[in-house]
């Protein structure tokens, strides 16, 4: 995790007041006071008065409310920042229109090596046809090109990016003109990423931590690893988010460890974790996510990158060195292959180790009653992206493309993890998703498939303090005395609270209920706006016209 030295925290005395404080210390809260980095207090308009007179700074909040800040627990920092600053190509409707956008962006950028892009879904094309390698040829004028897929697993390149990879056609899922996919396509990405300098890839990565800052967010989980991005990028950001204000940084380097030697370069490099995406599988997009069954719409079950006896190894030694071990995990076939690899871990060294770790599956899709049930068991963090569900489920998204409406309807199910007891933490794997809080949240109480839809609160938790729980924390995500003064201020509409027996349908602005309200994220209500995002104390960033 990146650190806070004492010149990043803020020192000042500084009263909140005249808004809604979103605490469990007081439901009716109106004001908080921050002290060297830190809630000191928070309470009713009345008793602020008596700390008027000795704090450096008062902050008239004008009714707006102010919750803990949000934690993006699955980020590819530079990504999205080469996203922002880049080809996106995520609105793309049709493959014309993304050919044009390519056409443009080359025009554009005559100058670059390799023209880098993200974001095409043919699955939501007319046709389903991604762009042909000719016709990225032609847009480009023949220069080097690399577009990823919208998850990231995938991707179309134009010839002349090919030729910069020797050997690439006897590489593991290479097609002649198919999306590029496994070994083929981590040697083309590789290739791609190498042409960015260091200044491009610094501006990216303070471009994407300002833009998260912008939305309310004060910590990301960045996940790294040798087959996503380099040694240099991982340790530049985190001394980046050490050097600049903005949010916090939290490590992880997905690369299996075997003894003490490789625990150490974790270390070295930052991370506090051998975790993130450590692939056991690929992602249903792409048809490499590793199933039980077939795909509906392909004669295979995808790819398996590690089984339950490496799962097991990386896990007893992250365990026996003090570090979280961690999985990139989608399909059922993978999924347990984790839970399999995790029990394994546990009869070697007792469940009480295990689950003191708290390790961690990245995305975790397709579920079942036990494996649910392990996870409970062992104590594995869900790190989940409810943005998938929005963008991709549905009787007609791409999961019933895929798996068919039957399995489809089973992804995703955030309701029986917390039935169960599993720690969720909530993510957008952007730029797979962008940065996008509110809507996350949003995402998980009204998710397409009814029986797994969780309570505003609930999913606000699993955004805010779920995110800190998961490396360890459990001090804080949230706005009580002694917690870390990291929080947001929002320009939004009355504030409701849920009534428990229907989760979204039925809301209540009566203040006897004792329970801090949220806003209204239903469907077609404007979202909050971020006014003010603070981390231990410091604004990090401030809305011009607030």
């Amino acid at each position: 995790m990146s650190k806070s030295p004492t010149s990043r925290r803020d020192h000042r005395t500084v009263l909140l007041r005249r808004g809604d404080i979103h605490t469990p210390a007081d439901p009716f809260a109106t004001a908080m006071v921050v002290e060297r980095g830190h809630v000191a207090w928070v309470g009713s308009e009345g008793a602020a008065d008596a700390f008027a007179d000795g704090v450096d700074e008062v902050i008239d909040l004008d009714g707006a409310l102010v919750t803990p800040a949000f934690t993006d627990a699955h980020v590819h920092t530079t990504a999205t920042g080469l996203t922002l600053n880049g080809l996106d190509l995520t609105g793309a409707r049709t493959l014309d229109e993304a050919l044009v956008l390519v056409r443009e962006h080359a025009a554009a950028r005559p100058h670059d090596r390799v023209l880098l892009g993200h974001g095409w879904d043919a699955a939501r094309w007319l046709g389903g046809r991604p762009p042909s390698r000719a016709e990225l040829d032609e847009a480009t004028g023949g220069r080097p090109l690399y577009l990823s897929r919208i998850d990231v697993h995938s991707a179309v390149v134009s010839t002349a990016l090919l030729d910069l990879v020797p050997g690439i056609a006897e590489r593991a899922g290479y097609e002649p003109d198919a999306p590029l996919t496994r070994d083929a396509h981590h040697a083309v990405r590789a290739a791609a990423h190498a042409a960015v300098t260091p200044e491009q890839r610094r501006e990216a990565q303070r471009a994407s931590l300002r833009h998260a800052a912008s939305l309310g967010i004060g910590s990301v989980h960045e996940c790294a690893g040798p087959d996503i991005s380099s040694e240099d990028d991982f340790t530049g950001l985190l001394r980046l988010a050490a050097e600049e204000p903005g949010p916090r940084v939290v490590g992880y380097w997905a690369e299996r460890i075997a003894d003490a030697r490789d625990a150490g370069k974790v270390r070295e490099l930052g991370a506090i974790g051998a975790a993130g995406d450590l692939f056991v599988d690929g992602t249903l997009g792409s048809h490499t996510a590793c199933l039980h069954e077939p795909y509906a719409d392909a004669g295979h079950t995808g790819a398996a990158y590690l089984d339950a006896a490496a799962v097991a190894d990386h896990v007893t030694a992250c365990t026996e060195a003090g570090l979280q071990a961690g999985f990139h995990a989608i399909g059922d076939a993978a999924v347990t292959a984790v839970v399999e690899g995790v029990r394994a871990a546990a009869d070697k060294l007792g469940m009480a180790r295990i689950r003191a770790a708290r390790h961690r599956v990245e995305h975790a899709e397709m579920l079942t009653p036990e494996t649910i049930a392990a996870f409970a068991e062992l104590g594995l963090t869900a790190s989940v992206q409810p943005a998938f569900d929005a963008l991709w489920g549905g009787e007609e998204g791409m999961y019933a493309q895929r798996l068919g409406a039957a399995r489809a309807r089973t992804l995703n199910p955030f309701a029986a993890l917390l039935r169960t007891g599993v720690p969720l933490a909530f993510g957008s794997d952007s730029p797979v998703t962008p940065l996008d809080p509110w809507g996350t949240v949003r995402a998980a109480a009204f998710h397409r498939t009814p029986e797994h839809r969780v309570s505003v609160r609930a999913a606000f938790t699993a955004h805010t303090r779920g995110g800190w729980r998961a490396i360890g924390r459990d001090d804080a995500g949230v706005l009580v005395p002694g917690a870390p003064a990291d929080y947001a201020v929002w320009r939004t509409g009355d504030l409701l609270v849920q009534a428990p027996d229907d989760r979204v349908a039925r809301w209540s602005t009566d203040p006897r209920s004792g329970t801090p309200g949220l806003p209204d994220l239903s469907p077609g209500a404007e979202l909050p706006v971020c006014l003010r995002t603070v981390v231990f104390g410091q604004p990090v960033f401030v809305r011009p016209d607030e």
